[in-house]
């Protein structure tokens, strides 16, 4: 079955000194979703960005679909701060939430697309119960906390097997795939079934400033890739 496929830089690599210049940019270049990566210091190693970087975006202009990733433990909490502000999709981990389908269910309650992430080694047994709840399904390929690392071989037996439970139900759920991707690898995560790619090193970080076509080669390199998949 023929898939749209969508590419959504992730932030979390841009240089947040020129943010909405940057993410005007990208999305002139071709991108289709801006992606937030929100981390707390607490569920992941690192410390990132709020409900106000994403109300900024939206009132610098912003128009795409913002795909908000929450690497945040508790999560309930946030949900409706990130809905506020502007996000289009939210999308959590199971693990960080006490009652994984009330917090779907607040995603919803607020105006947002809800979707669930899992770690490479998370299983996947959640979507049994959830799975035609979900606009979408997040699959990192790496451990999350950090950008620019290795995308984890494993994770494309992980996107088949989502992809398999979306199609057998018939559903209109995107499946989205999160870490290492880049074009020596794009084509084959699509392949496996995926549809949505967020890329945040091979966007923003293998950009040069000098080229000022820079993300249309990149998104363009992206591009061609998946016309082969």
């Amino acid at each position: 079955m023929a898939r749209n496929f969508r590419i959504a830089p992730s932030i979390l690599s841009a240089n947040f000194a020129k943010l909405g210049d940057e993410v005007d940019k990208v999305l002139r270049a071709g991108a289709d979703i801006v992606h937030f990566d929100v981390m707390d210091n607490h569920y992941v190693p690192n410390l990132t960005i709020g409900p106000l970087v994403c109300e900024a975006l939206k009132k610098h202009g912003v128009t795409a679909p913002i795909d908000v990733h929450l690497m945040v433990k508790p999560v309930d909490r946030i949900i409706p701060d990130f809905a506020k502000a502007g996000a289009t999709y939210i999308t959590f981990h199971p693990e960080a939430s006490e009652h994984v389908d009330r917090t779907i269910a607040l995603i919803r309650e607020c105006g947002c697309k809800p979707g669930l992430v899992f770690n490479p080694a998370t299983p996947l047994d959640v979507l049994e119960y959830t799975l035609d709840k979900l606009v979408m399904v997040l699959l990192m390929s790496v451990n999350p906390g950090f950008g620019g690392q290795k995308f984890i071989p494993y994770v494309l037996d992980k996107a088949r097997k989502v992809r398999q439970m979306i199609d057998a139900r018939g559903l209109d759920v995107s499946l989205e795939i999160d870490g290492g991707v880049g074009p020596a690898n794009i084509r084959e995560v699509a392949q496996a079934g995926v549809d949505t790619f967020v890329a945040g090193s091979a966007v923003f970080g293998a950009a040069k400033d000098s080229d000022p076509n820079r993300y249309d080669t990149v998104i363009g390199a992206l591009r061609a890739e998946l016309a082969k998949a």
